[in-house]
């Protein structure tokens, strides 16, 4: 209790902590965390990180579970790749040909081990579409993140297409004809040496692009691709002991 009482004393923490003496309810939940040796006295016996997402009326209606005890999802993340809004203040907006962008990154500041996610909305103009993944013959539409050191991709997800049947050639083919949205999932590396070599760095850049092929009912664009910019700010992991009383 004196080791939570501590930490929430350090970072301004409000709402309750709860302690588990001895692993009794991680265990009874069956989500004792398995990669943790018992011979490392000092984390074995904590749960695989996770977070329950409940409605209004309590009941549990989505569950988000990492592995490694050193990843953390963020809520944010979280509440976006299951279709929530955010007000995003610090949303770019973007005109691209025959779309319109807007976009920005789910979390303001993170740290090694912290999935968090950028998200990219677009609006296709007034009787045009664009191809959807999955599409041939076409260019479909892609989200790609430029490499560099302590930034590992993840997944991404893509909502689901609508059929468009184009008739002077007899084809069907996938597509975007209202606003979508594009979510790609990001993780700062949590190893000691990112950690190490992102001590003293207070934000970082992220840049990629966004690729697209547009069409109307006549004719057939040329494809695009749209630069993007996100910056996160960076910081340490809280690795500060309770003090022995």
């Amino acid at each position: 209790m004196a080791v939570l009482a501590d930490f929430s004393q350090r970072r301004g923490i409000t709402f309750p902590l709860l302690s588990d003496a001895g692993s009794a309810v991680i265990r009874n939940y069956g989500i004792l965390n398995t990669t943790v040796p018992s011979s490392n006295q000092q984390q074995y016996g904590i749960p695989f990180p996770g977070t329950f997402i409940l409605n209004v009326r309590g009941v549990v209606t989505s569950r988000v579970f990492e592995a490694a005890y050193q990843e953390r999802n963020t809520i944010s993340s979280i509440m976006i790749r299951l279709g929530g809004q955010m007000n995003a203040s610090a949303a770019t907006q973007v005109t691209a040909p025959h779309l319109q962008l807007t976009t920005f990154v789910t979390d303001e500041t993170v740290a090694p081990g912290t999935h968090f996610s950028i998200v990219v909305e677009g609006m296709p103009d007034k009787n045009v579409h664009v191809y959807a993944p999955g599409v041939t013959g076409y260019k479909p539409l892609a989200l790609a993140i430029d490499p560099q050191p302590g930034l590992v991709p993840r997944g991404s997800q893509f909502p689901k297409a609508e059929d468009y049947f184009f008739k002077p050639l007899n084809e069907h083919v996938p597509v975007y004809l209202r606003r979508f949205r594009v979510v790609q999932d990001l993780t700062i590396d949590g190893s000691r040496d990112t950690e190490l070599a992102l001590r003293d760095v207070p934000r970082l850049t992220i840049t990629g692009s966004l690729t697209y092929q547009a069409c109307d009912d006549k004719v057939c664009f040329l494809p695009q691709a749209v630069p993007l910019t996100w910056t996160v700010g960076l910081k340490p992991l809280d690795r500060e002991r309770a003090k022995p009383h």
